[in-house]
């Protein structure tokens, strides 16, 4: 890019220490910061992300809108929640100032099957203002475009399935907690089970109203169809508890689960499509123990039968590169609510 692009950064937590560092590096410029934590506002973004000072401090969140036209930034990256109910204010408000938005919220990476409400207001204004909101992250590479590229060496297919795991203390309270972390399973039965024990009409009606808690693959399988070309006819989702042997400490969390309780969840998607392709996928959010580590696993079916499997995967490094290299996309897409099933793969940068 001719002139450095301007980035502002919402969410100062762990995603930040490396999105702020990593938009530096390819050239980028952070002209503002938000977060919502006192004991960080004030204080010069150099304290998050490393290197010399900058003279960009945090702000309150509370002041975004009113900063937003001082600082004049090309893209914001808001890492904050899991939700399209929790990051609707923050996008909405740079949708109305015509500022792009990329977020790593979970739901934000198709979230026309589970929030179609939000989308569609975020989609009208952001059209209005000529910039684009979109999701993106980790599931854009390991679940998403990684999938679809085997699918592109395959003559036939007649079934997708993916499993991936995750350590929920590697992204913040707010993710362990939707994930059910610590809580004994009757809580977990109660609070995060029971929301998937409804007919497919109450649950039509739940999206309908922006009330449905989607797990991460329910919003992942639709971005998979929509690259796909393939006509959702039934989706369900079932979300189980992962227990431990022993006790397990979560830093995150600030306890000791106790032997028998939640640690996190899976959470199994599974769609059924017009064109005979069922796409069956697993994610695993759980506090770890000794020796467990992340994994992401991806099979398609058919002919010929494909497997790829990445041990280990940086899953929050890669999240964030992700998201970097997606900002000159971002800026570039038609205006909107674009989701990146319809941009290209994302592309290393060494520069902006």
């Amino acid at each position: 890019m001719s002139k450095p692009l301007k980035v502002v950064q919402i969410g100062c937590g762990k995603m930040s220490k490396y999105t702020m560092r990593y938009v530096q590096e390819k050239g980028g410029e952070i002209v503002g910061a938000y977060d919502i934590n006192p004991n960080i506002i004030g204080k010069d973004i150099c304290t998050i992300a490393g290197g010399k000072e900058t003279g960009v401090l945090v702000e309150n969140v509370s002041e975004l809108e009113k900063t937003l036209k001082k600082h004049k930034p090309n893209v914001a990256i808001v890492t904050t929640m899991s939700l399209m109910s929790d990051v609707y204010d923050v996008l909405m408000i740079c949708a109305k100032n015509g500022v792009n938005a990329i977020t790593t919220c979970e739901e934000a990476f198709y979230p026309w099957n589970s929030s179609e409400k939000l989308t569609k207001k975020l989609d009208k204004v952001a059209k209005e203002n000529n910039c684009t909101i979109t999701g993106s992250g980790y599931q854009d590479f390991a679940w998403g475009n990684l999938v679809t590229t085997i699918c592109g060496s395959t003559q036939k297919i007649t079934k997708i399935k993916g499993k991936s795991s995750y350590n929920v203390e590697d992204y913040g309270i707010a993710l362990a907690q939707v994930h059910g972390a610590g809580l004994t399973l009757k809580e977990f039965d109660k609070e995060i089970a029971s929301a998937d024990n409804i007919s497919e009409e109450a649950r039509a009606e739940l999206i309908k109203k922006g009330e449905f808690l989607p797990s991460y693959m329910w919003n992942v399988n639709g971005w998979l169809c929509s690259q796909l070309g393939l006509h959702v006819t039934h989706q369900t989702q079932k979300c189980i508890p992962q227990t431990y042997k022993t006790d397990l400490k979560s830093s995150t969390l600030g306890l000791t689960i106790p032997k028998g309780n939640a640690t996190g969840m899976s959470a199994v998607v599974t769609t059924e499509t017009k064109e005979g392709i069922t796409i069956e996928s697993e994610c695993i959010g759980k506090v770890y123990g000794p020796y467990e580590f992340d994994m992401n696993e991806w099979t398609v079916m058919g002919e010929p039968e494909t497997t790829v499997i990445v041990n280990r995967p940086p899953t929050v490094e890669l999240t964030c590169a992700t998201i970097v290299n997606r900002l000159p996309d971002v800026v570039k897409a038609p205006s909107g609510y674009y989701t990146t099933e319809k941009m290209e793969r994302a592309h290393y940068r060494f520069k902006f």
